[in-house]
């Protein structure tokens, strides 16, 4: 059984602090496979100032320059490990193998400590830095001032089912808390991660505001954009069908945000789209210009009205709200809801709740419950994050200008701005 070589992924660092590295992957191509490359690279914290895709088909060659979103230390060899895990091996036998094999086993790490501000973005600050990617999350607070957390996590390394990543994992938890921690267990997850999979029902009017896919300047729920965020509006999606005898080509002209590139082709990925050539330029005042030249599965161009139209409108809702923010009432308390999109392939975005629990902390709000489920609509599926806030003297929860202040800060946070 053949495996990719190592040549397949080549990570060139900057020669100097701040230059950008350079990610290579040269492997066979399959569709979505830039994807499933730009998954991995937003979920190791980097930004793609710049990128070029070819293939004749059969095989791919992907360039990105990228630098990181923050001051965080990245594990290149790491990362190459991770990269090479999503390219297609030259051997028929591998990949099939790859595609049949089990997703990685799921474990529990449950923890009890006392509570205080940004606990839950610290634990999820080691996780990251650990490598564990969170597949759903309990977080309760219970009237004693205690904590009790439930996150269900994924191993990149596949190493959790070691007592050493074990014990690293409670030792790094450990080392953060400090004499708060009261007791930390880790062990594989049982039916009660079958039990989360779903989530507390949504009502009616709270799906609506959600998932409501257009936004009009009149609207005026917690959902709208800020008036200095209404350029994201001016999105230019266009087709052009006569520059090439065999592909279509896409131009798209949007704000940059984290993981545009990412939803762009993760959209493409859905519609079983693939890519002859791609290039992203350089952002220029604050925006991305993308120029793909596109085929559907059977080889042909997107000559069809009124799939052109279908793609042309999801990718602009796409850039418009890559993410859902809003915030609600349940009952007397006050809920924080975060969605985004789901892959056909089952895989949500990276770094989200991450995000979101950074923005809180920033703003020195407490969180007094937090999950992660998943919630189905009549087209697709959302994987969504609901915290219910504590109120403080800085933000009175009832207030609308508070409860707008809370969702711009959390939507910067997410779009990396």
């Amino acid at each position: 059984m053949e495996v990719p070589s190592d040549d397949a992924v080549l990570i060139e660092k900057g020669k100097k602090a701040g230059d950008p590295h350079v990610i290579t992957v040269n492997c066979p191509d399959k569709t979505g496979l830039a994807c499933d490359i730009l998954h991995v690279i937003l979920d190791y914290g980097l930004y793609i100032t710049k990128g070029d895709v070819s293939t004749d088909g059969k095989w791919c060659y992907i360039v990105f320059w990228v630098v990181p979103h923050s001051r965080s230390i990245i594990r290149w060899t790491h990362l190459k490990n991770r990269l090479l895990s999503v390219c297609p091996s030259c051997s028929v036998s591998f990949y099939w193998n790859q595609q049949q094999s089990k997703s990685c086993p799921v474990y529990l790490l449950k923890f009890i400590s006392l509570d205080r501000k940004g606990l839950l973005h610290d634990v999820t600050q080691v996780l990251c830095e650990l490598e564990l990617t969170i597949q759903r999350v309990k977080v309760t607070t219970t009237p004693d001032g205690r904590v009790l957390d439930l996150f269900f996590v994924t191993d990149k390394l596949e190493l959790l089912h070691t007592k050493q990543r074990q014990n690293e994992t409670c030792e790094q938890l450990h080392a953060v808390l400090g004499e708060s921690c009261i007791s930390c267990e880790l062990r594989l997850a049982g039916p009660e991660y079958e039990c989360l999979q779903g989530m507390s029902s949504l009502s009616p009017v709270i799906a609506d505001e959600l998932f409501h896919c257009e936004i009009s300047d009149k609207e005026i729920h917690s959902q709208a954009l800020s008036p200095d965020m209404m350029k994201l509006k001016r999105t230019d999606v266009m087709i052009d069908n006569s520059l090439s005898p065999a592909h279509t080509l896409l131009q798209v002209h949007c704000v940059d945000h984290k993981g545009l590139l990412y939803d762009v082709m993760r959209t493409l990925k859905d519609y079983n789209i693939q890519i002859a050539h791609g290039r992203f330029s350089l952002v220029t005042n604050g925006h991305r210009d993308l120029d793909l030249f596109i085929q559907q599965k059977d080889g042909k161009k997107i000559v069809d009205p009124e799939k052109q139209s279908a793609l042309c409108f999801r990718l602009k809702v796409e850039m418009l709200h890559p993410l859902r923010v809003i915030i609600a009432n349940r009952g007397p308390d006050t809920e924080l809801l975060v969605a985004n999109p789901v892959e056909l392939s089952g895989k949500g975005r990276p770094r989200v709740f991450y995000d979101i629990t950074h923005a809180l902390k920033a703003l020195g709000i407490c969180i007094f419950s937090a999950e992660i489920g998943r919630y189905s609509t009549s087209d697709r599926e959302w994987e969504i994050y609901r915290f219910l806030l504590e109120e403080n003297c800085k933000f009175q929860l009832s207030n609308m200008m508070a409860r707008n202040q809370i969702v711009d800060t959390v939507r910067r946070t997410l779009m990396g701005w």
